[in-house]
């Protein structure tokens, strides 16, 4: 894996809603794609699934060949995201 940068948002709300870093990296091993933004620029992007418990949560990052950043950690809300959490409405 390469290295990893976390963005303070991402660690302000990773706190907020009790995410834990290790679940997060273990959300990056499993690579579990809800989304994938390859032609995005500079950097491509996903959008990754990830469980603490049986709550949900997703993850965004950016990756270049040395580095992925996480962006953001967020839980799906229920208005723009079906039951599974992978599928959007």
């Amino acid at each position: 894996m390469s290295s990893l940068l976390f963005r303070a948002h991402a660690v302000q709300r990773m706190f907020e809603r009790e995410i834990s870093v290790g679940r997060v990296r273990k959300a990056l091993e499993t690579a579990d794609v809800i989304e994938d933004y390859s032609s995005e620029m500079p950097e491509p992007s996903r959008l990754l699934f990830g469980q603490q418990g049986k709550r949900a949560f997703h993850v965004v990052t950016s990756e270049s060949d040395l580095q992925t950043t996480i962006i953001t950690v967020y839980l799906p809300s229920a208005d723009k995201w079906k039951k599974d959490s992978r599928s959007r409405r």
